[in-house]
């Protein structure tokens, strides 16, 4: 039984203030408008509502598709898919199954299609609308899931589509721990990556997950050098690491 001492092993750094997290994270304006957006030499258009990646979804897209989160041939669940980048990367790697889940039905439209255009082969691409995991197939299970959540802890606009991308805070990942943990959806040995930095409450996210049974370790902390520090959370099931 995992419990919260667990804590006591990881040092995690307090939400940065809040007049510098709503600083960083203001909006561009630009949510309701096509956009663009390059990586790997792949060139995406990014649909109106769909949120346009950053430098730390780039960190998971990197890691995807070198291996270092290795999805070959496995079952793979990309939690929030946005523009699904990372789906066309697990395709690209040879996942065996990518899930491509989102909230907003346009995302996961355009995330299978990138998939299907850039990384096309064997790999099944299954398309999900879920809130989470409220709509995900119940008999399906897989082996790896990633995570770039909206988990900025300070309100830094009003448009519900921004609060969809942006700052939907550490509730979602409680809701988000829950479900994964109730739920006959992760196999025997799965891997739950999450990233965020501290403009989100890295503490309460973690808290969550000990307290539903996963056990943490930081598989990356990245210093951006401006205050912003990023952490890649490896998350196991039962206790195993």
């Amino acid at each position: 039984m995992i419990t919260v001492n667990v804590m006591d092993q990881l040092t995690l750094p307090p939400p940065l203030p809040a007049e510098r997290i709503v600083e960083l994270n203001r909006p561009k304006g630009d949510l309701h408008t096509t956009r663009s957006y390059t990586w790997n030499g792949w060139d995406l258009e990014v649909p109106p509502g769909v949120f346009r990646p950053g430098l730390t979804s780039a960190m998971i897209f990197d890691r995807v598709l070198s291996g270092e989160i290795e999805v070959r041939g496995r079952r793979y669940l990309a939690m929030g898919c946005g523009l699904g980048v990372e789906v066309a990367a697990a395709a690209a790697r040879g996942a065996a199954d990518v899930y491509a889940v989102d909230v907003h039905p346009a995302s996961v439209e355009t995330a299978v299609a990138n998939a299907r255009r850039l990384a096309p082969g064997e790999t099944r691409v299954h398309a999900v609308v879920a809130d989470v995991l409220d709509g995900f197939p119940v008999d399906a299970q897989v082996d790896v899931v990633t995570f770039n959540p909206p988990a900025v802890s300070r309100p830094v606009s009003d448009d519900p589509d921004v609060v969809r991308n942006v700052c939907a805070g550490a509730p979602l990942l409680e809701r988000f721990f829950a479900q994964i943990a109730e739920r006959d959806v992760l196999a025997p040995g799965a891997e739950v990556y999450v990233i965020a930095s501290n403009t989100a409450d890295l503490q309460t996210i973690v808290s969550h997950a000990v307290t539903h049974g996963f056990s943490p370790e930081v598989a990356l902390r990245h210093d951006w050098n401006d205050g912003v520090l990023t952490y890649l959370f490896r998350f196991t099931a039962g206790g195993s690491a």
